[in-house]
């Protein structure tokens, strides 16, 4: 079964029985070594620096990111 296929048969269930597999999926993340983890965030990192130089995400200005913090933390 593809990672495909699992997620369309796990976007069926309830939210209820949704929340409770992310709720599992995520608590085995923790179970990764550091090197792994490591490894997990490199990608990341790559991922979304390819997608930066190729134009799909846009960057967002430290003081916008202070500024929308300070909105959310009501400051």
């Amino acid at each position: 079964m593809s990672i495909q296929e699992i997620l369309e048969s796990a976007l069926t269930l309830h939210v209820d029985e949704r929340a409770a597999l992310a709720e599992q999926l995520l608590a085995s993340l923790d179970d990764l070594s550091d090197e792994d983890a490591a490894h997990l965030w490199a990608d990341e990192a790559q991922r979304r620096l390819n997608a930066y130089r190729a134009g799909r995400s846009k960057t967002t200005s430290s003081a916008e990111v202070h500024a929308r913090a300070a909105k959310l933390l009501g400051d």
